[in-house]
């Protein structure tokens, strides 16, 4: 039986990935990347020559069909991400999702790792028991419900966003008055975390502090104070 494993990649520093992810992807019979070439990146790096083919969002019914035929012919397929775990804000889930309809019995591997998310929340400082990922805002159509939506989230809430759209967030999460961690670049030469309210951040984010990637933290809603009334 053929085996789907679902390998985490570092999101920056290429020395972040597991010594299991090494030997799966060096032992695969096929290696599904989201880009060929910043997977190819991460293969010469730790000398892996293994056969590449291309799967992401746009990647149609027939492209699935041919990973499913390569799985029925008893190979064993990684799938990986340009960053990250696979399936987490990746259309991943969808691919797992069909080759189960086909064969229910096959085995599916998650082999862990880097997650840009995980990363922030680990260190961000706020309660972390209960919190809820969002992935990206919408860019324009439900974007405004999309922030409004938050401040009925009690707990620490987790989002992506764009360097386009760095400035314009932080903008839609000031009314929230909650405290807030942003990421920027983790795990990369560059990488900074800014901690405060939305002021204080808009005040450091300036210039080439608005390049690359960031991950939003914002903290639970603060509790309001009894008065001696109540």
């Amino acid at each position: 039986m053929s085996t789907l494993f679902i390998v985490a990649t570092p999101i920056g520093n290429l020395a972040d990935i597991s010594l299991r992810a090494i030997t799966v992807l060096s032992n695969a019979d096929l290696i599904l990347a989201e880009d060929t070439r910043v997977t190819r990146t991460l293969l010469e790096h730790y000398n892996i020559k293994k056969e590449l083919l291309s799967y992401h969002q746009h990647s149609g019914r027939g492209m699935i069909e041919k990973i499913i035929s390569r799985l029925k012919q008893g190979q064993d397929i990684a799938l990986v991400s340009d960053a990250g775990t696979p399936g987490i804000n990746d259309p991943g889930n969808f691919l797992i999702q069909e080759i189960l309809k086909e064969m229910p019995e096959i085995k599916v591997v998650a082999i862990p790792g880097a997650n840009a998310a995980i990363s922030a929340l680990s260190i961000s400082g706020f309660p972390t028991d209960k919190f809820t990922f969002l992935g990206f805002p919408p860019h324009k159509k439900g974007r405004q419900t999309f922030f409004r939506n938050i401040e009925d989230i009690a707990h620490t809430v987790v989002l992506y966003e764009s360097k386009h759209r760095i400035i314009k967030a932080l903008e839609q999460l000031k009314p929230l008055n909650r405290p807030l961690v942003v990421c920027r670049e983790l795990t990369k030469q560059f990488e900074t975390v800014y901690r405060g309210n939305v002021e204080e951040i808009l005040l450091r984010l300036q210039g080439n502090n608005l390049l690359g990637e960031f991950v939003f933290v914002v903290g639970p809603k603060q509790k309001k104070k009894k008065t001696d009334e109540e």
